[in-house]
C-alpha cells in the first residue's frame, strides 16, 4: 500500500510517499512545494495544483496530513489553516481518505517519545527508510507523517483480522453447539 503523508505549509508543503508491504516501508518520493508572493489565492492555487500532480504521479492508496497547532500570530495560524485546506482537498479529491495526527503523536509513533526534535526525527526516518534523501526539513516531515499513517493502517488491519478470527470462530462455536 502507498502512503503519502503531507506536511502543510503556505510557504512551503511537504510531502513525502512510501510503500508498506507488511511490516516492511520502502520510500518512494519525497518533495516540497513552493509558493511565493503576496496574492494567498494564487499562492493556494500553486499548492493545489503541485499536490494534485504528485497525487496522480505516485497514486497513492492512503494520505496523511499533521494537524495545525495555534501559533501566538492569528494571522500566520489562520493562513496555515488554509494551506492545511489544501493538504487535505488535494487527497480527498482524489478519492483517498485522510488521517490525521497531532505532531505529538507522530512523534511518539516515529520516534518513541511525543517531544521529540526535528534532529530526532529525522534520525529515526532515515533508520525507517534506509537511503532515503530529504528534499529538506519539511519533506523529512511529511515522511514521518506517513510512516505514523502506516503503522496505524497496519495496526488498525490487524486488529480486524483479529476481530474477523474470532468472529468466526464465535460462529463455528455456536453451530456446534
Amino acid at each position: 500500500m502507498r502512503v503519502i503523508g503531507i506536511d502543510p505549509g503556505l510557504r512551503n508543503l511537504g510531502w513525502g510517499v512510501i510503500e508498506m508491504d507488511g511490516s516492511r516501508l520502502r520510500h518512494v518520493a519525497n518533495g516540497i512545494l513552493h509558493s511565493e508572493g503576496k496574492d494567498l489565492a494564487k499562492r493556494l492555487l500553486v499548492l493545489h495544483e503541485g499536490l494534485s500532480a504528485v497525487i496522480a504521479t505516485h497514486m497513492p492508496e492512503a494520505a496523511a496530513v499533521e494537524q495545525t497547532f495555534v501559533n501566538k500570530d492569528a494571522v500566520a495560524t489562520l493562513k496555515l489553516g488554509q494551506a492545511r485546506g489544501i493538504a487535505l482537498l488535494a487527497p480527498a479529491q482524489a478519492g483517498l481518505e485522510v488521517g490525521e495526527y497531532a505532531p505529538n503523536a507522530i512523534k511518539k509513533t516515529v520516534v518513541g517519545v511525543g517531544h521529540a526534535d526535528k534532529t530526532q526525527v529525522q534520525h529515526m526516518v532515515r533508520h525507517q527508510l534506509p537511503g532515503v534523501q530529504f528534499e529538506g526539513a519539511d519533506a523529512a516531515d511529511a515522511l514521518a507523517i506517513a510512516i505514523c499513517h502506516a503503522f496505524h493502517l497496519q495496526s488498525a488491519s490487524r486488529l480486524n483480522a483479529a476481530q474477523l478470527s474470532r468472529d468466526a470462530l464465535g460462529t463455528t462455536q455456536r453451530r456446534r453447539a
